[in-house]
């Protein structure tokens, strides 16, 4: 997910997609413990993918409280 199609998110759907994307590495995980994944850098991108999420959702945090 490109930080361009995260920016059009807004911050309730931000929340919601940052809790299913959690929610996703737990089952990646769990599955990647009882058999390994067909590819594992699967994991990586999904970390990475909630990371950028986050990023922005603290942004406009940040920038609320300034404005403030």
């Amino acid at each position: 997910m490109k930080t361009s199609e995260i920016r059009e998110f807004s911050t309730s759907e931000l929340k919601e997609r940052i809790d299913t994307e959690k929610g996703n590495l737990v089952k990646l995980k769990l599955n990647h413990t009882i058999s390994p994944l067909e590819n594992p850098l699967k994991i990586t991108y999904l970390r990475k993918d909630i990371a950028r999420l986050k990023t922005e959702l603290r942004k406009r945090e940040l920038s609320e409280t300034s404005k403030s």
